[in-house]
């Protein structure tokens, strides 16, 4: 961590950090090792949110916000570092001119980009301490491999409904990320938050944790949450431990490892490959799809969607089918096996799934509509809402 030699706190920064010089846990040293710290932050949006607001708050003196979004309107439900009036702007500008506000003694340092593993090492390198604010396992390999290989401390989190969990990777001493989940789950398994939703306030307990455990590791106090996973349920206002364990035998922290270098992750977490073998005659554009239902003869397909309900209440196309994937396998004898069925859900992941499920089944007319209704909601539909 950042050492205090020459440096000194101005009466500004004595008056602004005074609720902290009188803690003897922070302190006028533990401040100034804040002062002379660096964070990077990946990610600028849930979880990101919380940690850039909070880490300025407390006087780290460098922030490094990567991200490549813009604000979105859907952002605004849980990301409140962004505001109406940014909505369109790239979220490390939002970002960046809501820390101004907040303690313009901070630097920031803001990096539009994808983080790749081209460039992880040249945007990780200066700062002391990663914090993992993504919400797709590419991401998350990438940078914990990237802290492992450097020996940076990387400060993780995740967030999905109503849980969340957190804890300290890539430190000498502890596991890494690769300790506790050493291979990503099937392309499609586990839904995004855009997928399966995410209570507002739950980044915001959990960034916190984030930003907290990154100002102990800073300031050298308490006890972080190394080799230690706590996880926590929102609906049950528990929050739970399990003890994590460094992996011999772990390909990147192990005593042997394999991965040296930074590898790539895409195709490691199977991104970008066919993602249940669909051939391009089993799928469908949405004006495609539009097309055919513009004719009104007898060959109109079956439109099968495959969300959950509480999906269908907010939008759905005239005269589909609701059955949820996961009740799907139980429904097969319910559906013709000699009409065309064109299945979809939101954003077309689930309903290809679903379309592989009914191929193994025997159903032999199954496109699946790419983009799902959001596509079809903005290239055919625009009266729709998106969600």
């Amino acid at each position: 961590m950042a050492t205090t030699a020459n440096v000194e706190l101005t009466h500004d920064e004595i008056r602004r950090y005074s609720r902290h010089l009188i803690m003897p846990e922070v302190g006028p040293a533990g401040q100034r090792k804040l002062k002379q710290s660096s964070v990077l932050l990946v990610g600028t949006g849930g979880l990101g949110s919380p940690l850039a607001l909070y880490l300025a708050a407390a006087g780290v003196g460098r922030l490094g916000l990567v991200d490549f979004d813009v604000v979105d309107e859907s952002n605004l439900q849980r990301q409140i570092i962004h505001g109406t009036s940014t909505l369109g702007t790239p979220k490390i500008e939002s970002a960046k001119a809501r820390i101004a506000d907040l303690n313009p003694l901070v630097e920031v340092t803001t990096y539009e980009t994808n983080l790749t593993s081209d460039n992880a090492f040249d945007i990780l390198r200066p700062y002391d301490i990663v914090i993992d604010g993504t919400d797709n396992f590419p991401t998350r390999y990438l940078v914990n491999d990237a802290c492992v290989l450097l020996e940076k401390p990387n400060v993780y989190g995740s967030i999905f409904r109503f849980e969340g969990q957190a804890s300290v990777f890539a430190v000498e001493e502890g596991p890494c990320y690769r300790c506790l989940y050493p291979e990503p789950p099937p392309p499609g398994l586990v839904p995004s938050c855009a997928e399966g939703g995410v209570l507002g306030v739950l980044p915001g307990i959990i960034g916190t944790i984030q930003a907290t455990e990154a100002i102990k590791l800073i300031v050298g106090v308490g006890k972080p949450l190394i080799g230690r996973l706590m996880l926590f349920d929102a609906l049950e206002m528990r929050f739970r431990e399990m003890k994590l364990r460094k992996n011999p035998d772990c390909p990147v922290c192990g005593a042997n490892p394999t991965v040296t270098e930074l590898i790539d992750y895409q195709a490691f977490c199977g991104i970008g490959d066919e993602p249940v073998g669909l051939q391009p005659e089993e799928r469908i554009t949405p004006r495609e799809l539009a097309a055919t239902l513009a004719k009104g003869n007898g060959d109109r397909p079956l439109l099968l969607d495959v969300r959950e309900p509480h999906e269908w209440e907010i939008v759905h196309l005239e005269d589909a089918r609701l059955i949820p994937v996961n009740t799907l396998a139980g429904h097969l004898d319910e559906l013709p096996r000699d009409e065309e069925i064109v299945v979809y859900c939101k954003s077309g992941m689930r309903s290809a799934r679903a379309a592989q499920l009914l191929k193994d089944a025997g159903f032999r007319k199954v496109r699946n509509l790419e983009g799902g209704i959001t596509r079809w909601a903005t290239e055919v539909d625009t009266s729709m809402p998106t969600y």
